[in-house]
């Protein structure tokens, strides 16, 4: 290692030279490091090569699900979303026992391990809502519900500050991760008043193609707005509502 010398410390990089303090005074290096090909290569360096295939699989099939909800996650979900679902996607993979390491993906693990993850952080949906409901994915028919029974605003909802009015949302979505495809429905409540003593009963329903051959999502999700002379306003910011996969059907 080289020794600066002179009246100019320098501190930074030129070139593949590297200028740098230590506690001995200014020093000089030149830059090192492994190069590409040799990672790609190297036998030294096939695990590497094996956890970094998995990983790129792990971020495919994050963007997919994503996808699959893109138009909601806009007012439902935090700046913190990828790499949270990158996160669970790996233990997805990982779930994997039928291929070999470098080879694990999402279709052979476990997707089921998708099962509660709350799209947005902010807003966790079992803190949201208080109540028991069922959820039902009829692969056959491709019919997905969610039934709630008759529940009390003031104690069964958590409402934000300025909330007049929420909406329950159900999304299913058919997930072709190999093929990054997907095929996605919705059905929202009517707007509902928090200042209503009972919400009557309910169920929302999707229609899904029937007989998918592809992993099942059934979501739901809550909508909060502000009525304003007579209008309903969504809030400017989405970190109020919340959007939980709430049921996950393989089909295994």
């Amino acid at each position: 290692m080289a020794t600066q010398e002179g009246i100019l410390p320098i501190k930074g990089t030129i070139g593949n030279i590297t200028f740098f303090k230590s506690k001995d005074g200014y020093r000089v290096k030149q830059k090192g490091g492994i190069s590409a090909s040799e990672i790609a290569t190297s036998p030294a360096f096939k695990r590497t090569r094996e956890n970094g295939a998995e990983f790129g699989r792990a971020c495919k099939a994050g963007k997919v699900l994503r996808m699959a909800f893109g138009s909601f996650l806009q007012t439902m979900s935090d700046r913190h979303l990828v790499g949270r679902l990158v996160k669970q996607m790996m233990l997805v993979i990982h779930a994997d026992l039928t291929s070999t390491r470098g080879q694990r993906n999402v279709i052979d693990g476990e997707a089921a391990l998708l099962k509660d993850f709350d799209f947005n952080s902010n807003a966790v949906l079992g803190t949201c809502l208080r109540i028991k409901y069922e959820t039902t994915i009829d692969r056959v028919t491709g019919i997905m519900t969610a039934s709630f029974p008759d529940f009390v605003t003031e104690k069964n909802v958590y409402v934000p500050p300025g909330t007049t009015h929420f909406k329950l949302l159900l999304i299913g979505s058919a997930v072709d991760f190999e093929n990054a495809d997907y095929q996605t429905q919705s059905k929202a409540s009517d707007f509902i008043s928090v200042d209503e003593l009972q919400v009557v009963a309910m169920e929302l329903t999707v229609n899904l193609p029937a007989n998918s051959t592809h992993p099942l999502f059934l979501a739901l999700g809550m909508e909060f707005y502000q009525e304003v002379n007579g209008n309903k306003y969504p809030f400017n910011t989405g970190s109020f509502n919340a959007l939980n996969i709430v049921k996950v059907d393989t089909g295994v």
